[in-house]
C-alpha cells in the first residue's frame, strides 16, 4: 500500500504495553496496523514501556518509539503492565499535539493517557484486544472479575470510539454500555502463511511420514487458553491412535506441567517468520479450545496455512469458520464435545485435508490492506468530528 494524496496524512499516537518483537496477537496486530499507517503515509508515534531486554528509544521507519516505565504483571510474567506516564504525555503532545490518539491496552498506561487527552482536548480511539476480566477466573482470582469489569468499561466509555475485533464482541460490549463501538477486523498474511510452507523436512524431525496426521497446537500455554483440553482430546485420540503426534508452539506457564505429564507431545518453545510459518503447514489438524478470545490470530494463520481448525464457536473461529466447509466448530455445551469432534475429524484423514484446502482458499480474502484503511477511516473520523472524548458517568 502506499499514499495517493487523495487525504491529507495524520499524525496517530499509539499507547500500548505490548509491541514488536514481542510474541503475541496484540504486538502482532499492532505491528501490521502501524505498518499499514506509515505505508500510507500517516505519521506513527508509539508509547510503550521499555522490553525485557535493554532498550533505549528507538525510530522505525516514520514513526518513533517512546519507552516509558513499566513492571511484569504478576499473572503474565512475559507481558509488562505501563505505569502511568500522564507528565510525560502531557509534555509530548504540547510539544507535538496528535490529530488523534490510539490507546491498544487499558492498563495504567492507557488510563493515564485518556484522562491527559481529555484534557488537552485530543480524541482518543481505544482498542479491546484482550477479555483481561475473564482471565481472574483462571488464576484463582474470580472474585476481581465484575472490578476488572467495572474499570474496562470506565475507561472505554471515556473515549470516542472503541473498536472490537468482531460483531458478537462488539454486540456484547454495546449491551455492557461501552459506549460506541465499531468493528475493525484482523486480517492474515497469506505470503507468509499458507500451504506452500509444508515441509518435509520438519515432519521427518517430528517423526511422521507423509500419510500420517499432525495435531498443532499454537498459542500460550496458559490456563486462560483451556489448554488442557487440547491435551484431553489428544489423549483421547492415542486410545485409538497410538502414535498420534501434538506439536506445541509456544511458551507459558504450563509448558512444564504439560511437559511432565505428556511427556509423549512435542514442545516447540516460540517460534516466528517463517520458522513459525513452516510449523503451522507442516501440521495437519489445528486444535484450538481457547474460550476466552477476543479474536485469536492464530485461527486465521492455521487456516491460511490450509489446516482444519477445530475451535469452539466464537471469536476468530465463529467469524470465520464455516461448520464443515472450512473448519470444525464446537458449540460449549452441546455434544459432540472437543474431543469427541477431534477423534470424528482424525479418523477421516481426506475430509481433514478438503477442510484444510477450503480453509486456506477461504484466508486469502482476509488481506490486512483493508483492514488498516477502514482503521484509518475510523481514526479520521474521531480525529476530524469530534473535538474530544467527553467525560461520561460510569
Amino acid at each position: 500500500m502506499r499514499y495517493t494524496g487523495l487525504s491529507q496524512p495524520l499524525h496517530i499516537d499509539v499507547v500500548t504495553e505490548t509491541f514488536p518483537p514481542e510474541v503475541n496477537g496484540v504486538a502482532m496486530t499492532l505491528g501490521r496496523l502501524t505498518g499499514g499507517l506509515q505505508s500510507l503515509g500517516h505519521a506513527v508515534r508509539v508509547f510503550r514501556p521499555r522490553q525485557f531486554r535493554r532498550e533505549t528509544a528507538q525510530h522505525n521507519g516514520s514513526f518513533n518509539e517512546q519507552l516509558l516505565p513499566g513492571v511484569r504483571l504478576p499473572m503474565y510474567r512475559d507481558l509488562q503492565l505501563g505505569l502511568p506516564a500522564t507528565a510525560r504525555l502531557a509534555e509530548s503532545w504540547r510539544r507535538q499535539r496528535p490529530a488523534v490518539v490510539y490507546v491498544a491496552t487499558e492498563g495504567p498506561l492507557g488510563w493515564s493517557a485518556v484522562r491527559c487527552a481529555a484534557r488537552l482536548e485530543i480524541p482518543v480511539v481505544s482498542g479491546f484486544h484482550t477479555n483481561f476480566h475473564t482471565y481472574s477466573r483462571h488464576y484463582r482470582l474470580g472474585w476481581l472479575e465484575p472490578v476488572v469489569r467495572r474499570y474496562l468499561r470506565s475507561l472505554h466509555r471515556h473515549t470516542a470510539c472503541t473498536l472490537a475485533p468482531t460483531e458478537t464482541l462488539a454486540e456484547q460490549l454495546r449491551g455492557a454500555h461501552f459506549g460506541r463501538v465499531e468493528v475493525l477486523q484482523r486480517g492474515v498474511d497469506t505470503g507468509l502463511f499458507n500451504p506452500r510452507r509444508r515441509s518435509a523436512t520438519l515432519r521427518k524431525q517430528w517423526g511422521v511420514g507423509d500419510d500420517e496426521l499432525v495435531c498443532l497446537y499454537v498459542g500460550r500455554i496458559a490456563p486462560e487458553k483451556n489448554i488442557e483440553e487440547a491435551a484431553a482430546s489428544v489423549s483421547t485420540l492415542r486410545r485409538h491412535f497410538p502414535a498420534v503426534r501434538f506439536v506445541l508452539v509456544g511458551d507459558g506457564p504450563l509448558r512444564h506441567k504439560l511437559a511432565r505429564s505428556h511427556p509423549e507431545f512435542l514442545f516447540c518453545s516460540t517460534r516466528v517468520g517463517e520458522d513459525l510459518a513452516r510449523h503451522y503447514a507442516s501440521a495437519d489438524l489445528f486444535l484450538f479450545p481457547s474460550r476466552s478470545e477476543t479474536f485469536g490470530n492464530v485461527v486465521t494463520e492455521a487456516m491460511a496455512s490450509g489446516l482444519a481448525v477445530v475451535a469452539y464457536d466464537r471469536a476468530a473461529a465463529g467469524e470465520h469458520i464455516r461448520h464443515n466447509e472450512n473448519g470444525a466448530l464446537v458449540r460449549t455445551g452441546a455434544a459432540p464435545n472437543f474431543a469427541d469432534t477431534v477423534l470424528e475429524l482424525y479418523r477421516e484423514p481426506q475430509r481433514v485435508r478438503e477442510l484444510g484446502s477450503q480453509a486456506a482458499r477461504y484466508a486469502r480474502r482476509l488481506d490486512w490492506d483493508s483492514v488498516v484503511e477502514r482503521f484509518v477511516a475510523l481514526l479520521r473520523e474521531t480525529a476530524e468530528g469530534i473535538p474530544y472524548a467527553p467525560a461520561v458517568r460510569t
